[in-house]
């Protein structure tokens, strides 16, 4: 899936670009800082981070919103998600949060686009509507039949199974409200844990134009809607990547240049990117143990061969690459060895050389050769000894 995601961090001062007073998901607050809009690929055994945008507020433009080089949040996500199709990636879906989810431009462009998406809403995401008339998903969700497990009237039992292997019984079901329904083009489908009480933590209301897997999004004669338990499993999905993607962000320093210019912001957000992509390789290609010692009894069992027998959990996203022997290389090793890397670029050079004799993918020597542009004045004989 594509996960179009943003993040803010306390900035203080108004010199550095982007940084206004504005919201921080981070703190949860108004708060002077910079936010920056990210899309993620990601599926249960990695993530990958794609693109990242600046979010400058309007308060930062001289002609304010009226400027043209004003952006929305979720303008900006449509850019990255052209982005990601022009780089040739493919998605089963895009998956945002509700601050997307609410947007119709942003829904709007997706579905002109022929993309499936599932997007998050807020229980009180309300519409025009006489004032007797279901006016919110959750007033829609309140409205269906519920007489417990054993007579669940409306709604459908959806078994979501964890990275440590527990499995938890949700309900899911499809509500009609303003301009979603289940036989509309979009439809609401609302998972929650007790569909007596709708509690606010453990319940999700979900806007999807999601098929079948193999069926067409495009064609409505033809449209299948895919599984309440698909729906429910791709936005479980979404919050485990997105909670462990902001924390490894954080880990190696996405909040932590000294910088003030605009160029050298995003040439520290790409660093980051590519030392999140020395991570996942470090974790691959380490080889297992030397000796015959057999797993532990913690040791965590492969993944079953038969995609079609088992669902893949939803949580962890290194649960093909844990199963097996034990690898000798700690994943908190390897994130302190990579966020070394990052200060200065010099040493990002060197660690790699230091680590492997081959030389990076092509995709990933593109990358940092793009990134190293400004330093190239200073650098000319690490590079050339490198080549």
């Amino acid at each position: 899936m594509l996960v179009i995601d943003d993040s803010g961090d306390r900035k203080a001062g108004s010199t550095t670009a982007h940084v206004a007073r504005q919201s921080l998901g981070s703190i949860g607050k108004l708060a002077g800082g910079i936010v920056a809009v990210t899309s993620l690929w990601a599926d249960e055994r990695i993530s990958y981070p794609l693109h990242v945008k600046p979010y400058t507020p309007a308060a930062r433009l001289p002609k304010g919103k009226a400027d043209p080089a004003f952006r929305t949040k979720p303008q900006l996500a449509v850019e990255l998600v052209d982005a990601a199709l022009e780089a040739g990636f493919s998605f089963r879906a895009v998956v945002a949060a509700c601050c997307y989810g609410e947007h119709a431009t942003f829904e709007g462009a997706l579905a002109d686009a022929g993309l499936p998406f599932v997007l998050a809403l807020k229980p009180s995401s309300g519409i025009w509507t006489p004032a007797a008339a279901v006016q919110t998903p959750e007033e829609a969700a309140r409205a269906l039949g519920w007489g417990g497990p054993d007579d669940p009237g409306d709604w459908t039992p959806v078994v979501r199974r964890f990275r440590d292997g527990h499995e938890e019984t949700w309900w899911a079901a499809d509500v009609s409200s303003g301009p979603y329904g289940p036989d509309k083009p979009v439809r609401v489908v609302v998972a929650t844990t007790d569909p007596a009480t709708l509690p606010p933590l453990t319940t999700w209301y979900l806007a999807t134009n999601l098929p079948r897997p193999g069926a067409p999004h495009t064609d409505e004669a033809s449209f299948a809607p895919a599984d309440l338990a698909e729906v429910v499993r791709l936005d479980g999905l979404r919050t485990w990547v997105e909670q462990g993607y902001k924390q490894l962000k954080q880990e190696l320093g996405w909040a932590d240049f000294m910088v003030r210019s605009d160029p050298a912001i995003r040439r520290h957000w790409h660093l980051v990117c590519c030392a999140f992509s020395f991570c996942w390789r470090a974790w691959f290609t380490t080889g297992p143990p030397t000796d015959d010692r057999a797993p532990s009894a913690t040791t965590e069992p492969a993944a079953p061969s038969d995609p079609d027998t088992t669902a893949a959990p939803e949580r962890g996203e290194m649960a093909s690459a844990r199963a097996g022997p034990p690898r000798p290389v700690a994943w908190p090793r390897t994130l302190r060895h990579v966020r070394a890397w990052l200060d200065p670029w010099t040493f990002l050079w060197r660690c790699w050389h230091a680590w492997s004799t081959a030389p990076p993918p092509p995709e990933l020597l593109a990358l940092l050769d793009s990134v190293g542009q400004a330093a190239r004045s200073t650098l000319p004989p690490l590079l050339t000894n490198y080549r």
